[in-house]
């Protein structure tokens, strides 16, 4: 794998995070979730304040810079904080540990995290613009190595009538997540179609929203949390590609006032994840049909070329048991992986 560089700490840094855990403990410190990442500044929100102090009620909102000693922090993480009622300002003094963790490499190597806490990752696409299923595999992807549950929602499902290539593409998840044990909906924001069976897969949890630029993801959220607000854009008639809406890493509460019952993160992080970082056998995590067939090919260093002399995966497809297209979507990600490119924006 190649190597990240992570940021080592000292005996005294982590003798300072223990000591401010245990604060947390002891009540000295308010608790907290980030809802919302502005580079070095945060806010979060209180769910739990300090016992000590009458500084801050449950709800309370603190723009936030967090201790150098912390690792980098994203929206989603369960923190403690100080705050200082002259200015209207926190302090970050310690994160809790994370039941999971979406990151990504950034340029500089180094693991940027995107979202924590999460329990799904929902990722949009829609006939127009059309399916990028390459990008789909990918977050597919994102959520094995997450240990996050996928749901793929087919939004502006009203169109599907025009546009058969995305019906087909539709039915061939739709059979995959039947066999891997993911769910696939649709949903049209615009017809509010199929919006009550979204609510139903994601309530009481905290989510992220992926997907390609256009596809509806902002006015989903609009619908489904009316208070969020989200700007969106309509499609470019010439172009019929999605322009990107959201700038900044947000959470969404289903209630404002109780973090617990979860919420929708949107996050423009989600859309770089660059994969250099991950070996070949990594990257087939996200293929669940191929992971079934690893180490059947006839040599063990099979390259998975169409050409490849004895493959198990070309062999499956030649059977009809595995899509082209899912072999090729991996092929592709495991050259992206070897030659070290930026990661892609879509």
């Amino acid at each position: 794998m190649t190597f990240i560089k992570k940021r080592k700490l000292t005996q005294n840094q982590t003798r300072q995070i223990q000591k401010n855990h245990q604060s947390i403990d002891d009540g000295v410190l308010a608790t907290g979730v980030v809802i919302s990442h502005f580079g070095k500044q945060l806010d979060v929100q209180t769910t739990i304040p300090p016992k000590t102090t009458n500084s801050t009620q449950t709800g309370d909102v603190w723009r936030c810079h967090a201790r150098t000693t912390l690792p980098p922090l994203t929206v989603g993480d369960v923190v403690g904080f100080t705050t200082d009622t002259t200015t209207n300002t926190g302090v970050i003094e310690s994160v809790l540990p994370r039941t999971t963790l979406i990151a990504r490499p950034d340029r500089y190597h180094k693991i940027k995290p995107v979202a924590s806490n999460i329990a799904m990752l929902v990722v949009v696409f829609a006939p127009l613009p059309k399916p990028a299923t390459e990008l789909i595999d990918r977050y597919l992807l994102i959520s094995r190595l997450s240990n996050v549950n996928p749901l793929l929602v087919l939004n502006k499902a009203d169109l599907l009538a025009e546009h058969p290539t995305s019906l087909k593409i539709l039915q061939e998840y739709q059979s995959l997540g039947k066999k891997y044990h993911f769910d696939v909906i649709t949903t049209s924001a615009n017809e509010q179609i199929g919006l009550d069976e979204l609510r139903q897969h994601i309530d009481g949890k905290l989510v992220i929203f992926a997907g390609q630029s256009g596809v509806g993801k902002s006015s989903l959220i609009n619908h489904l949390l009316p208070h969020a607000m989200q700007a969106t854009n309509i499609i470019s008639q010439n172009s019929q590609l999605g322009q990107h809406t959201t700038t900044t890493s947000r959470l969404f509460a289903y209630d404002p006032a109780n973090l617990d019952k979860g919420g929708i993160i949107d996050s423009p992080g989600i859309r770089e994840y660059g994969i250099w970082h991950l070996q070949s056998n990594d990257i087939l995590k996200g293929f669940d049909e191929l992971n079934d067939l690893h180490g059947q090919c006839q040599f063990r260093d099979c390259n998975h070329s169409q050409s490849a002399k004895g493959c198990a995966f070309w062999q499956a497809v030649a059977d009809g048991k595995v899509l082209s297209r899912r072999v090729e979507s991996f092929n592709t990600l495991v050259a992206e992986a070897n030659h070290h490119p930026k990661a892609k924006h879509y």
